[in-house]
Protein backbone atom coordinates (compact mmCIF):
# COMPACT_ATOMS: atom_id res chain seq x y z
CA UNK A 1 0.00 0.00 0.00
CA UNK A 2 1.72 2.93 -1.20
CA UNK A 3 0.94 7.00 -0.45
CA UNK A 4 -0.44 7.61 -3.90
CA UNK A 5 -2.78 4.79 -3.65
CA UNK A 6 -4.27 6.48 -1.11
CA UNK A 7 -4.10 9.55 -2.63
CA UNK A 8 -6.09 8.65 -5.46
CA UNK A 9 -8.82 6.61 -3.37
CA UNK A 10 -9.52 9.34 -1.89
CA UNK A 11 -9.77 11.66 -4.86
CA UNK A 12 -11.96 8.94 -6.65
CA UNK A 13 -14.51 9.74 -3.03
CA UNK A 14 -13.87 13.76 -3.58
CA UNK A 15 -15.16 13.99 -6.74
CA UNK A 16 -17.16 11.00 -6.91
CA UNK A 17 -15.67 9.30 -10.00
CA UNK A 18 -12.43 8.21 -11.90
CA UNK A 19 -12.60 10.88 -14.33
CA UNK A 20 -13.03 13.86 -11.79
CA UNK A 21 -10.34 11.85 -9.83
CA UNK A 22 -7.49 11.75 -12.86
CA UNK A 23 -8.54 15.05 -13.75
CA UNK A 24 -7.67 16.23 -10.10
CA UNK A 25 -4.58 14.33 -10.08
CA UNK A 26 -3.01 15.29 -13.44
CA UNK A 27 -3.24 11.11 -14.27
CA UNK A 28 -4.65 8.80 -16.72
CA UNK A 29 -8.20 6.95 -15.98
CA UNK A 30 -6.17 3.87 -16.57
CA UNK A 31 -3.42 5.23 -14.03
CA UNK A 32 -6.78 5.98 -11.82
CA UNK A 33 -8.43 2.41 -12.40
CA UNK A 34 -4.83 0.65 -11.88
CA UNK A 35 -4.03 2.46 -8.96
CA UNK A 36 -8.09 1.39 -7.25
CA UNK A 37 -7.27 -2.28 -8.18
CA UNK A 38 -3.58 -2.70 -6.38
CA UNK A 39 -5.20 -1.50 -3.53
CA UNK A 40 -8.21 -3.89 -3.58
CA UNK A 41 -5.80 -6.54 -4.07
CA UNK A 42 -3.52 -5.50 -1.00
CA UNK A 43 -7.01 -5.22 1.13
CA UNK A 44 -8.52 -8.11 -0.13
CA UNK A 45 -11.67 -7.10 -0.70
CA UNK A 46 -13.49 -4.33 -3.41
CA UNK A 47 -14.32 -0.76 -2.54
CA UNK A 48 -15.72 0.06 -5.92
CA UNK A 49 -18.59 -0.98 -7.38
CA UNK A 50 -18.15 -1.34 -11.31
CA UNK A 51 -20.57 -1.36 -13.79
CA UNK A 52 -21.01 0.04 -17.36
CA UNK A 53 -22.74 3.44 -18.30
CA UNK A 54 -22.15 4.23 -14.40
CA UNK A 55 -20.63 7.73 -14.44
CA UNK A 56 -20.56 8.43 -10.43
CA UNK A 57 -18.28 5.28 -8.62
CA UNK A 58 -20.43 3.87 -5.51
CA UNK A 59 -18.51 2.83 -3.31
CA UNK A 60 -18.66 -1.25 -1.39
CA UNK A 61 -19.36 -1.28 2.29
CA UNK A 62 -15.90 -1.91 2.67
CA UNK A 63 -15.07 1.22 1.08
CA UNK A 64 -17.04 3.81 3.08
CA UNK A 65 -15.08 1.90 5.91
CA UNK A 66 -12.04 2.45 4.64
CA UNK A 67 -12.50 6.11 3.95
CA UNK A 68 -11.64 7.03 7.62
CA UNK A 69 -8.83 4.30 7.57
CA UNK A 70 -7.70 6.57 4.22
CA UNK A 71 -7.25 9.85 6.25
CA UNK A 72 -5.53 8.85 9.18
CA UNK A 73 -3.01 7.64 6.80
CA UNK A 74 -2.85 10.39 4.72
CA UNK A 75 -2.62 12.05 8.29
CA UNK A 76 0.19 10.06 9.58
CA UNK A 77 2.30 10.23 6.43
CA UNK A 78 2.37 13.74 6.53
CA UNK A 79 3.75 14.00 10.08
CA UNK A 80 5.92 11.47 9.32
CA UNK A 81 7.14 13.93 6.84
CA UNK A 82 7.34 16.92 9.02
CA UNK A 83 9.72 14.72 11.40
CA UNK A 84 11.66 13.97 8.56
CA UNK A 85 12.24 17.85 7.54
CA UNK A 86 12.69 19.19 11.24
CA UNK A 87 15.64 19.75 12.72
CA UNK A 88 15.40 18.27 16.12
CA UNK A 89 18.56 19.94 17.80
CA UNK A 90 16.74 23.07 17.01
CA UNK A 91 13.16 22.45 18.73
CA UNK A 92 12.40 22.13 21.96
CA UNK A 93 9.56 19.81 23.43
CA UNK A 94 7.74 21.57 25.99
CA UNK A 95 4.69 19.88 28.53
CA UNK A 96 2.77 22.10 31.29
CA UNK A 97 -0.43 21.24 33.63
CA UNK A 98 -3.09 23.79 32.14
CA UNK A 99 -2.99 26.72 34.49
CA UNK A 100 1.01 27.19 33.98
CA UNK A 101 0.32 27.27 30.23
CA UNK A 102 -2.90 28.91 29.97
CA UNK A 103 -1.65 32.23 32.07
CA UNK A 104 1.88 32.48 32.13
CA UNK A 105 3.86 30.41 28.84
CA UNK A 106 2.45 32.60 25.89
CA UNK A 107 4.40 35.30 26.90
CA UNK A 108 7.56 32.91 27.40
CA UNK A 109 6.85 31.11 24.13
CA UNK A 110 6.88 34.15 22.24
CA UNK A 111 9.95 35.49 23.78
CA UNK A 112 11.93 32.36 23.73
CA UNK A 113 10.77 32.27 19.13
CA UNK A 114 11.73 35.95 18.84
CA UNK A 115 14.98 36.11 20.58
CA UNK A 116 17.08 33.47 17.84
CA UNK A 117 15.93 32.97 14.72
CA UNK A 118 15.54 29.32 13.30
CA UNK A 119 14.32 27.97 17.05
CA UNK A 120 11.19 25.67 16.70
CA UNK A 121 8.85 24.91 19.68
CA UNK A 122 6.17 21.75 19.72
CA UNK A 123 3.86 21.89 23.01
CA UNK A 124 1.67 19.94 24.64
CA UNK A 125 -0.77 19.96 27.68
CA UNK A 126 0.13 16.97 30.32
CA UNK A 127 -0.82 15.97 34.14
CA UNK A 128 2.27 15.64 35.91
CA UNK A 129 2.15 12.37 36.07
CA UNK A 130 2.35 12.19 32.30
CA UNK A 131 4.68 14.40 31.95
CA UNK A 132 6.98 12.37 34.26
CA UNK A 133 6.49 9.37 31.57
CA UNK A 134 7.13 11.50 28.30
CA UNK A 135 10.43 13.55 29.75
CA UNK A 136 12.03 9.78 30.75
CA UNK A 137 10.76 8.37 27.12
CA UNK A 138 12.66 11.53 25.53
CA UNK A 139 9.18 12.58 23.95
CA UNK A 140 9.35 16.09 25.99
CA UNK A 141 12.55 18.17 26.52
CA UNK A 142 10.82 19.60 29.31
CA UNK A 143 7.71 20.29 31.33
CA UNK A 144 6.67 21.95 33.99
CA UNK A 145 4.13 20.47 37.15
CA UNK A 146 2.77 21.00 40.11
CA UNK A 147 2.57 17.15 41.56
CA UNK A 148 6.53 16.32 42.53
CA UNK A 149 6.91 12.54 42.15
CA UNK A 150 9.83 10.57 41.88
CA UNK A 151 11.52 9.37 38.94
CA UNK A 152 14.37 7.19 38.04
CA UNK A 153 15.24 8.76 35.26
CA UNK A 154 13.77 12.13 35.54
CA UNK A 155 14.99 15.46 37.60
CA UNK A 156 12.46 17.11 39.66
CA UNK A 157 14.00 20.81 39.67
CA UNK A 158 11.70 23.83 41.82
CA UNK A 159 10.52 26.70 39.33
CA UNK A 160 8.68 29.12 41.31
CA UNK A 161 6.16 29.38 44.15
CA UNK A 162 3.23 31.63 44.73
CA UNK A 163 0.38 31.77 47.11
CA UNK A 164 -2.85 30.13 47.12
CA UNK A 165 -5.83 32.96 47.30
CA UNK A 166 -9.66 33.48 47.38
CA UNK A 167 -11.49 33.98 44.40
CA UNK A 168 -14.95 35.38 44.70
CA UNK A 169 -17.90 36.69 42.36
CA UNK A 170 -17.89 40.43 42.59
CA UNK A 171 -19.35 42.09 45.19
CA UNK A 172 -18.80 39.17 47.43
CA UNK A 173 -19.94 39.86 51.28
CA UNK A 174 -17.29 38.00 52.85
CA UNK A 175 -14.14 40.06 54.48
CA UNK A 176 -11.35 41.17 53.16
CA UNK A 177 -9.41 37.98 54.60
CA UNK A 178 -11.09 35.08 54.48
CA UNK A 179 -10.42 31.92 56.91
CA UNK A 180 -11.88 28.59 55.46
CA UNK A 181 -14.53 28.57 58.27
CA UNK A 182 -16.37 31.24 56.87
CA UNK A 183 -16.76 29.56 53.02
CA UNK A 184 -20.14 28.02 52.53
CA UNK A 185 -18.60 24.07 50.89
CA UNK A 186 -22.15 24.29 48.78
CA UNK A 187 -20.76 27.49 46.53
CA UNK A 188 -17.25 26.15 45.97
CA UNK A 189 -16.19 26.03 42.34
CA UNK A 190 -13.38 22.65 43.14
CA UNK A 191 -10.36 22.03 40.90
CA UNK A 192 -7.82 19.87 41.87
CA UNK A 193 -4.44 21.98 42.13
CA UNK A 194 -1.91 19.39 44.00
CA UNK A 195 -1.63 16.64 46.78
CA UNK A 196 -0.78 19.26 49.42
CA UNK A 197 -3.92 21.34 48.63
CA UNK A 198 -6.37 18.40 48.60
CA UNK A 199 -4.87 17.28 51.94
CA UNK A 200 -5.60 21.39 53.17
CA UNK A 201 -9.17 21.19 52.07
CA UNK A 202 -10.05 17.64 53.59
CA UNK A 203 -8.95 19.23 56.83
CA UNK A 204 -11.42 21.92 56.36
CA UNK A 205 -14.28 20.71 54.35
CA UNK A 206 -15.82 17.85 55.25
CA UNK A 207 -15.18 14.97 52.60
CA UNK A 208 -19.48 14.57 52.72
CA UNK A 209 -19.68 17.98 51.30
CA UNK A 210 -21.13 18.58 47.47
CA UNK A 211 -19.41 21.43 45.53
CA UNK A 212 -21.20 23.46 43.42
CA UNK A 213 -18.92 21.99 40.94
CA UNK A 214 -15.80 20.44 40.25
CA UNK A 215 -13.80 21.15 37.20
CA UNK A 216 -10.63 20.59 35.47
CA UNK A 217 -10.43 22.84 32.49
CA UNK A 218 -9.42 26.70 33.77
CA UNK A 219 -11.65 28.48 30.75
CA UNK A 220 -14.64 26.30 32.58
CA UNK A 221 -13.73 28.51 35.74
CA UNK A 222 -13.34 31.86 33.71
CA UNK A 223 -16.89 31.10 32.31
CA UNK A 224 -18.32 30.75 35.95
CA UNK A 225 -17.66 33.57 37.26
CA UNK A 226 -18.79 35.48 34.41
CA UNK A 227 -22.50 34.08 34.83
CA UNK A 228 -22.67 36.36 38.01
CA UNK A 229 -26.75 36.73 37.69
CA UNK A 230 -27.41 32.91 38.83
CA UNK A 231 -23.57 32.42 40.25
CA UNK A 232 -22.74 35.78 41.92
CA UNK A 233 -21.56 33.31 45.05
CA UNK A 234 -19.72 31.14 44.10
CA UNK A 235 -16.22 30.92 45.10
CA UNK A 236 -12.90 29.41 44.68
CA UNK A 237 -8.83 28.55 45.88
CA UNK A 238 -6.76 29.57 43.23
CA UNK A 239 -2.96 30.36 42.39
CA UNK A 240 -1.92 33.59 42.66
CA UNK A 241 -1.65 34.30 38.85
CA UNK A 242 -5.05 32.41 38.13
CA UNK A 243 -6.33 34.91 40.51
CA UNK A 244 -5.30 37.75 39.01
CA UNK A 245 -6.03 36.64 35.67
CA UNK A 246 -9.58 35.95 36.95
CA UNK A 247 -10.18 39.14 38.28
CA UNK A 248 -8.60 40.73 35.14
CA UNK A 249 -11.16 38.77 32.62
CA UNK A 250 -14.14 38.24 34.54
CA UNK A 251 -14.14 41.30 37.48
CA UNK A 252 -14.04 38.41 39.84
CA UNK A 253 -12.71 39.66 43.48
CA UNK A 254 -8.89 38.71 45.30
CA UNK A 255 -8.69 37.85 48.84
CA UNK A 256 -5.92 36.23 50.88
CA UNK A 257 -6.85 33.65 53.45
CA UNK A 258 -6.21 32.98 57.13
CA UNK A 259 -4.89 29.70 57.58
CA UNK A 260 -5.02 28.99 53.92
CA UNK A 261 -3.73 25.91 51.61
CA UNK A 262 0.27 25.98 51.46
CA UNK A 263 1.99 27.98 48.54
CA UNK A 264 1.78 25.90 44.99
CA UNK A 265 5.39 24.92 43.82
CA UNK A 266 5.30 24.38 40.21
CA UNK A 267 8.78 22.70 39.07
CA UNK A 268 10.55 21.68 36.26
CA UNK A 269 11.02 18.59 34.60
CA UNK A 270 14.36 17.71 32.76
CA UNK A 271 15.02 13.77 31.52
CA UNK A 272 18.46 12.05 30.96
CA UNK A 273 18.46 13.28 26.95
CA UNK A 274 18.88 17.18 27.57
CA UNK A 275 19.50 20.24 24.67
CA UNK A 276 21.23 22.24 27.39
CA UNK A 277 21.35 25.47 24.84
CA UNK A 278 17.55 25.80 24.35
CA UNK A 279 17.07 24.43 28.51
CA UNK A 280 18.79 27.64 29.14
CA UNK A 281 17.33 29.98 27.28
CA UNK A 282 13.63 28.38 27.94
CA UNK A 283 14.47 28.93 31.36
CA UNK A 284 15.90 32.54 30.98
CA UNK A 285 12.43 33.49 29.16
CA UNK A 286 10.31 32.22 32.18
CA UNK A 287 12.68 34.07 34.51
CA UNK A 288 12.11 37.24 33.20
CA UNK A 289 8.23 36.88 32.95
CA UNK A 290 8.07 35.76 36.74
CA UNK A 291 10.35 39.16 37.77
CA UNK A 292 7.07 40.54 36.22
CA UNK A 293 4.68 38.98 38.41
CA UNK A 294 5.96 39.93 41.77
CA UNK A 295 3.03 37.84 43.51
CA UNK A 296 5.64 34.87 41.95
CA UNK A 297 8.82 34.16 43.60
CA UNK A 298 11.08 32.61 41.04
CA UNK A 299 13.93 30.06 41.71
CA UNK A 300 15.11 30.05 38.65
CA UNK A 301 18.18 32.60 39.43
Amino acid sequence: MTQQEIEVFLAVVRTGSVSGAAQALYITQPAVSRHIRTLERELGCPLLVRGRGVRRVELTDQGRDFIQVAEKWRQVWQEAREVAGRDRARTLNVASVGSVSTYLLPPVFRAFLEETPGRALTFHNYHSQEAYGYVAEGLVDLALISDDMYHPQVETIPAFREPMVLVTGPGSPLPPKVHPAQLDPARELRLPWNPEYDLWHSFWFSGGAQPRAVLDQMSLLEDFFRWREGWADSWAIAPAMVAQALRARTGAEVRPLEEGPPDEIIYYLLGRRRKPELTRAFLACLDRELARRPQLESYLK
